[in-house]
């Protein structure tokens, strides 16, 4: 599935936030977007699969494609569901673990009971949560720490079979070892899916990502393989921000 983004604008109450965006999204990479806080990178990411669409006042132009149809052609639902999204903030529907991967698939119709055990048991292995939550799928999820619960969030938007994940600073509320096991799986999901990664943390980018995007105010200062944009940066901007000088 190709994600391409192209002269991409946006203002929210007549002010400008993005402006001219062009970044292509490469199959099966893990594409990290960067920059300081207020830059555009949360509502670039929202408007890839139209959360933005609810803000009042909100306005674009320019064009987003996924597999070279425009997203404003596709209805919200058939989007979202191709384009899952996981927040920062971890957010389980006060349901048991079970019903909270199968969410998802219900709400698509399906009502094939061993199906959605199959496609829950299979979405958890991949999030690596079943190890830790096979005896208790009818358990509360919020019961489950904060690490968990956010690996919940990963398996409820893989159980439907998205083609991109949208990830806004997944691990901001976790501790190291939560990090630690959100980053070996998103590398891991990176085989079968395409994944974009809002972070604040400039390690975690250059741990897990393929390609950055270095946002600042509202526009992309500078795109490319993560270790040329850590390791040899093309604009001064870049090197200012890569290395501490501001943000």
């Amino acid at each position: 599935m190709k994600l391409k983004v192209k002269n991409f604008n946006v203002k929210i109450n007549n002010k400008d936030i993005l402006n001219n965006i062009n970044i292509n999204f490469k199959k099966n990479s893990i594409h990290a977007l960067i920059g300081p806080s207020g830059c555009g990178k949360s509502t670039f990411l929202k408007s890839i699969n139209r959360m933005n669409d609810l803000i009042d006042k909100f306005t674009f132009d320019g064009n987003i494609f996924l597999d070279d149809k425009n997203i404003y052609d596709i209805d919200e639902v058939s989007l979202r569901k191709k384009v899952g999204m996981v927040f920062q903030k971890a957010t389980p529907f006060p349901k048991s673990i079970f019903e909270n991967v199968a969410y998802g698939l219900r709400i698509h119709g399906i009502k094939d009971k061993k199906f959605i055990n199959k496609k829950v048991k299979e979405s958890l292995k991949a999030s690596a949560l079943w190890d830790e939550v096979k005896d208790k799928l009818n358990s509360s999820a919020l019961n489950l720490s904060g690490g968990q619960q956010q690996r919940l969030c990963i398996a409820r938007t893989i159980a439907v079979n998205p083609d991109v994940i949208l990830m806004d600073e997944p691990c901001s509320a976790l501790d190291p070892i939560s990090t630690f096991k959100i980053e070996d799986l998103i590398q891991k999901l990176k085989r079968k899916y395409t994944i974009v990664l809002v972070t604040h943390n400039m390690q975690q980018a250059k741990r897990v990502s393929d390609f950055t995007s270095f946002f600042l105010n509202g526009h992309v200062i500078e795109s490319g393989k993560t270790n040329q944009i850590f390791l040899n940066p093309k604009k001064e901007k870049t090197e200012s921000y890569i290395s501490g000088r501001f943000g």
